[in-house]
């Protein structure tokens, strides 16, 4: 009853969706993918895939797709007769994958209508399908199961904000999460609540946080420097990278910048808002200041910034290299209410992250990071000069949060491999 019900809704709802896709496409100046998205993917493309198994990974965004490396590399090396396929809901999600060499072939993932769920099905013939994070999506997860393919949830978190509202539509969840054939959550706690909305209990596993496996090192000098010329930076600046900023959020570290740069000088800005295509009302916020500003895309030559200076960043997939070369990281979506952003990235490459209280999405690492003394974590704007000008001053202090940030990645790794031994169960 509960797929007869959802599908006629689907129904009325098939115009609306393809209307609102055009529109967002157009908005964002995305391209409109309307055939894959509507499960159809061209035979030209589906000939790098030919002739071999395919194991499907769907991440649905910037975020999961970084978080899903560890794993692609575990799977391109001990499958390597495979064939990998990628999907993504997002273009940034999309570009992010095309840029990982371990990916065979990358597609946008399709809209839950039971037609085009069938359709991509039919063409990609995966052998397994592995879910990260939550996409929970009944005619999909309906179609695999009965097309006999293993679904695996990989990486599973459920946060603190979203999980009422899970509960509240557990009617909706339960369903789909009962085709899951292996549901693989990060903690104790994400494990019991993604029972609670209805999947089974034997098939729920502690497998840890994927994102803890990011490879990690302590970069070195000469590493540091390379990166600082190829992104045209000056020399001997104390270079803060604003990383994954989000709307609202940018004025409080632009602020906080501008005064410590007057105050101390000899400081450079990266900031890497998490959309790039907001790159054009930060320009506004940078211009209304009259500091001097730089966009990433219009970056050539080799005449080097000035300190003082801000790289505003508008590409995607470089946020590891642009905290490996940082002194000090600020984690974006911490001091507005977006539930928080990644602090094992800068915390892999042993660098000390400064970040603000709503850390809804990552409670497990906010809590590791602390634990550790990775970062310092401030509750609101007013803190973050203090907190800047404090580890700005200090290059002992980064050194040491940058170790324990270090010391943090070693110890709580093995995620990939948990993850890898119940993939195996099914390939």
């Amino acid at each position: 009853m509960f797929y007869l019900i959802y599908n006629t809704l689907s129904i009325f709802l098939l115009v609306p969706v393809f209307l609102f896709n055009i529109y967002r496409s157009i908005k964002l100046g995305w391209p409109l993918a309307t055939a894959e998205r509507f499960g159809f993917v061209r035979q030209s493309r589906l000939a790098k895939i030919t002739g071999r198994p395919v194991i499907w990974i769907h991440a649905v965004s910037v975020g999961e797709a970084i978080a899903a490396r560890p794993l692609l590399k575990a799977i391109r090396s001990r499958y390597h007769n495979h064939a990998i396929v990628m999907t993504n809901m997002t273009e940034t999600g999309r570009k992010t994958a095309d840029g990982f060499s371990e990916v065979d072939l990358c597609l946008y993932f399709p809209f839950d209508f039971l037609p085009s769920v069938h359709a991509m099905l039919n063409s990609v013939k995966p052998r397994i399908i592995i879910i990260m994070e939550t996409e929970i999506w009944p005619n999909f997860s309906r179609e695999a199961a009965r097309m006999n393919i293993p679904i695996v949830l990989a990486n599973g978190r459920i946060s603190d904000r979203s999980f009422k509202r899970y509960l509240k539509f557990s009617w909706f969840f339960r369903p789909a999460l009962r085709c899951f054939a292996a549901i693989c959550m990060q903690s104790e706690t994400t494990s019991d609540r993604i029972i609670a909305i209805g999947a089974d209990p034997d098939r729920v596993k502690v497998t840890g946080n994927l994102k803890n496996d990011i490879p990690s090192h302590a970069i070195s000098e000469d590493e540091r420097q390379r990166l600082r010329v190829q992104y045209l930076l000056p020399d001997g600046c104390c270079v803060l990278t604003a990383g994954s900023t989000r709307d609202g959020e940018e004025q409080f570290v632009i602020s906080a910048y501008k005064e410590l740069s007057t105050e101390i000088g000899n400081l450079f800005l990266v900031l890497v808002p998490r959309h790039p295509v907001r790159a054009g009302e930060i320009v506004k916020q940078l211009e209304s200041t009259g500091l001097r500003f730089q966009r990433r895309t219009a970056l050539a030559g080799d005449v080097r910034q000035q300190s003082g200076g801000v790289l505003l960043v508008d590409t995607v997939g470089e946020m590891m290299n642009l905290y490996a070369l940082s002194d000090i990281a600020y984690v974006g979506g911490s001091l507005v209410p977006f539930g928080g952003h990644n602090l094992l990235e800068p915390a892999a490459v042993g660098v000390p992250s400064v970040f603000g209280p709503d850390m809804a999405n990552f409670r497990e690492i906010e809590a590791l990071v602390l634990q550790y003394g990775a970062g310092i974590q401030i509750r609101n704007p007013d803190e973050l000069v203090a907190t800047l000008r404090t580890l700005i001053t200090s290059a002992e202090l980064r050194r040491i949060l940058g170790q324990n940030g270090l010391k943090m990645m070693r110890d709580n790794g093995g995620a990939t491999e948990r993850h890898m031994e119940v993939i195996a169960g099914y390939l």
